[in-house]
């Protein structure tokens, strides 16, 4: 794996960990919370896509918001843990 693509992973991850956290009012990790979840979100948002047959645009926009989408559906998951 090549440093650029490396940051690309870290800036798509820290893009997506931030506005999940904007999208669940206030439930972000802080900065390296975020880029995990954001990073996990693209692994989660992926897999739900491809069972639902949805396919977003392409690119680097394409991949933000899928992992925004994972990145939400990973912070309510923790959300409700934490209150259990």
């Amino acid at each position: 794996m090549s440093v650029e693509t490396l940051l690309v992973i870290l800036l798509v991850g820290g893009i997506a960990g931030w506005l999940a956290g904007l999208v669940m009012r206030g439930r972000g990790l802080g900065l390296v919370g975020n880029i995990i979840v954001g990073i996990l979100g693209a692994f989660v948002g992926g897999w739900l896509l491809g069972v639902l047959g949805i396919s977003l645009m392409g690119g680097l926009i394409g991949s933000i918001l899928q992992a925004t989408l994972g990145a939400v559906v990973l912070l309510a998951i923790i959300s409700v843990l934490k209150k259990a």
